[in-house]
């Protein structure tokens, strides 16, 4: 068996008591293999970031995952606080720079509004792909291949427990086919987001022909 990829998943919520969709959608990785989740918040109450140890994280693992709720088109401020830190140059980019280049890197996020919302003639005007291109930009500066989001919307309106697990089963389904490198690359590049429908997820099996 080739060996898994190591997921990184940096996990961003102020008031995880409240949340009810990225409090499921974390419980359904916790406990995969080669799967590790740092929450920001519990470890850093202080905002005091170790930026040795958070650099040291990041070059043992292949995948970064930034998992948190939209804050005004952004991140919740510890995530911010992060990459301020963490990111340094010379580190993660400019000269010498190069200890993130090659891996790649994921947003899951969750949104109160719906796909409605998100567009031009929105009420926000802009996509949700057009909102993260400061993320992007950010893995492209890094020298990392920036995936399409994993995106769950209209949190507002997701009252049925069984909408709920959905999303976090399709999570889990993400972050295991990313892990194990099952995921269908050519589908996947195409694609503005991971998810809702992940019927193209996995690679398709090699047919043989015979004369």
């Amino acid at each position: 068996m080739d060996t898994p990829n190591q997921i990184l998943i940096l996990f961003a919520h102020p008031a995880l008591e409240k949340s009810r969709i990225n409090r499921q959608l974390i419980r359904a990785v916790q406990g995969l293999e080669s799967v590790t989740i740092r929450d920001l918040y519990e470890v850093y109450p202080n905002f005091h970031i170790d930026v040795k140890a958070e650099q040291d994280l990041l070059l043992t693992h292949d995948v970064i995952v930034f998992q948190h709720p939209f804050y005004w088109y952004s991140s919740p401020a510890i995530l911010k606080e992060w990459q301020d830190l963490v990111l340094e140059h010379g580190f993660a980019y400019g000269h010498g720079g190069t200890a993130l280049r090659g891996k790649k890197f994921l947003t899951a996020i969750t949104t109160g509004g719906d796909k409605e919302a998100y567009c031009q003639k929105g009420y926000n005007r802009f996509t949700i792909r057009e909102l993260l291109v400061p993320f992007e930009q950010t893995a492209g500066l890094c020298g990392m291949e920036y995936l399409p989001p994993f995106v769950v919307q209209g949190t507002h309106r997701l009252q049925e427990r069984h909408q709920i697990d959905q999303h976090a089963a399709d999570y889990r389904a993400v972050i295991t086919a990313l892990r194990d490198d099952t995921i269908n690359w050519e589908q996947l590049r195409q694609r503005k987001h991971l998810n809702p429908k992940l019927d193209w997820l996995l690679k398709q099996p090699e047919v043989t022909h015979y004369a």
